[in-house]
Order: C-alpha cells, then structure tokens, then sequence
C-alpha cells in the first residue's frame, strides 16, 4: 500500500544521500590537473548518493513526493534539501561540467533522460520554490538537450542492455519530458527515432533474460517505449510481433517471474531488485498502451502485480548499494509517473 507512510520512508532513503558525499563512484575525464577534485566541486548540486544520475534521480523523488504529499511530515526537510542543492551557482557549475571537453558521453542517455525528468517534474510544480528551482535548472536543462540533440540523429543503432546505456528507456523518460513541456521539435525526434530503432522488431528474446546485473529489461523497456509512439490498435499488433510469449501463454500459466538478488550488498547485483520494480511499472505501461478488451491484459496486469510486490519488498535501505537509489525506482512505480496523465501518453 503507498501512503504517507510509505512515501516517508522512500523520502527518507533520498534525504539520507543526497547530501552524503562518500562513498562515491565517478564517472569522470580529467582535462588537466585543474580537474582533480572531490565531487562537491565538480557536481555541486548532483554528489550525493554514490553517483551522479542517482543524485539526480534522488532530488527528483523528492519533488515528486512533495508534490504527491504536500503536508507530510518530511516536506519540510525535503524542500530544504531541494534548496540546498539547486541553487543558480551549482547548477551554472553543472551545466559547466556537461559542457566541458571530454565529456560528450557523461552519462548518456541515462543521467541525462533523468535530469530532464527533474526538470519537467519541478516545471509542473504549481509553487513559489518550484518556479524558482526551474529557471535555476534551466541552464543544465539545455546543456542536456543539446546533448541529446546532437547525439540521437548520429545513434545508428540502439543500445539493448539492461542497464544504463539501454536507449529504450531513456528515450520513455525523454519522450515524456518533451511532451510535458510543450517541446513538439524534440518529440518529434525522439518518435522517429524509437521508429526507426524499433518498430521492425519482432520476437524478442524475453527467455534470454535477465542478465546478472540488469536493472532494466531490454524487452519490456522497448515494448514500454513503444505504447507511448504507437496508437493503441497499432501497439496492440506490434506486440503480438514483437512479444508473442504474452499471446501463446494461457491463463494460470507464468511466463514472466520476479527475480532475486543474490547479494544486496554488492553495488552490481543489487540491481536485480531494481529490475524487479521497473518491470513493474513497464508492464503496467504496457497494458496501458494496449485497448481495452485485449486479452493479453490479465496476464500482463497479473505479472506487473507480481514483480511490483517483490520488488517494494526489497526497498529496504539496510545496504546503501541499493538503498541509494531503489527508492527512486519505488516512487516511479507506485506514483505511476509513466502511465498517468501526465506521462505524454498517445
């Protein structure tokens, strides 16, 4: 059950690391020895919680359960931290760092696809400190967009792993942000691009899956992209193509199962627990994007169910490999941030 309880303990794992500097795994190219320096300096809104994109994603579950909880309890020190982190001077300095030579590749897509998220999540935001916040975020905003820009039309082929260089996913997150924000030039790119990528595809090799270190599926994150380019009876035949397990599988008959992490504590591992949520809500997604009637709905809704109840029990904290950035994964879940209206939807 998500309530205020809950989004009180999702808050809490954000406002545990936002600010939590070490232990900390950079992803970093040195110009000179001028770029010597702790994360404090070289990210100074985005240090915390171990890397970069879960700092980000970290701020932007904050926003997200402030906006959903606006009177409880852990607003106060949620706005606060918000405050701290993303004044004008750090993200000047942001913007900066992603502009800087060398770094044409820092985290892309997945940080980038992330700190869009952020920024469209802060724009809509009705309140005085939300506002402020988006123009202060503006200038890391563009230097992401032009990034992406220049990088998508170059992109010969996607990238199908299950962790952060996978473009299906990312293209989800960006898609979403530029239709929230009225950006129809970037959506369009994003469209053609996930047409061109995808829309050929056909039997994907769901059996293959997972490998041991995805937090994403490479299938599902396709079929989730794609509801949100397709109509819903041109997703519904695509699907049919492009995943025919769901169509062949028979009621009572599991063709997807939640996975197990076999070590918490080990920063790699413990992404099957996240792989377990984001299936989640990719299936949720996918029976989103399908019309209503399809038959292929139970079975989809009974395994989003499935994966959703494994993957919140393992949002524990008690090991920081996970605890810094599974609460990120939890809230987008459980707040259906990809599937409800304000998701871009068809």
């Amino acid at each position: 059950m998500f309530d205020v309880n809950a989004a009180e303990r999702f808050a809490n794992l954000a406002l545990a690391c936002v600010h939590k500097e070490y232990p900390n795994k950079l992803s970093h190219s040195l110009n000179s020895d001028a770029d010597v320096a702790p994360p404090r300096k070289l990210t100074p809104a985005f240090y915390g919680c171990y890397d970069w994109h879960s700092s980000v994603h970290g701020h932007w579950l904050l926003v997200r359960l402030i906006r959903t909880f606006p009177d409880a309890k852990f607003v106060p020190a949620a706005r606060e931290a918000l405050r701290q982190s993303l004044t004008a001077e750090n993200i000047a300095q942001e913007a900066a760092y992603l502009r800087a030579e060398g770094r044409a590749s820092f985290e892309r897509p997945y940080g980038l696809a992330w700190l869009l998220q952020l920024a469209a999540e802060v724009r809509e935001w009705d309140d005085p400190q939300a506002r402020e916040m988006a123009a202060n975020l503006r200038p890391a905003e563009l230097a992401a967009l032009e990034r992406l820009q220049d990088w998508l039309p170059k992109l010969s082929y996607p990238v199908r792993i299950g962790e952060h260089s996978q473009t299906a996913f990312s293209l989800g997150l960006i898609l979403d942000y530029a239709r929230a924000t009225g950006d129809e030039k970037f959506a369009e790119l994003v469209e053609a691009r996930a047409r061109h990528f995808y829309l050929a595809d056909k039997d994907c090799p769901l059996a293959y899956e997972p490998s041991g270190e995805d937090f994403l599926s490479p299938c599902l994150g396709e079929a989730d992209l794609m509801r949100r380019v397709l109509t819903h009876d041109e997703f519904a035949g695509w699907l049919r193509t492009f995943l025919p397990q769901i169509s062949q599988s028979r009621s009572g008959v599991s063709w997807l199962e939640p996975v197990v992490s076999p070590d918490p504590s080990d920063p790699k591992l413990a992404h099957l627990d996240g792989l377990n949520l984001s299936r989640a809500w990719m299936l949720e997604g996918i029976a989103a994007g399908l019309p209503r009637g399809d038959k292929r709905l139970p079975l989809i809704i009974a395994a989003a169910e499935k994966h959703k109840r494994a993957g919140l029990a393992a949002v524990t904290g008690q090991h920081y490999e996970g605890g810094h950035w599974l609460g990120s994964f939890a809230v987008y879940l459980v707040t259906k941030r990809g599937v409800g209206s304000d998701s871009g939807g068809h």
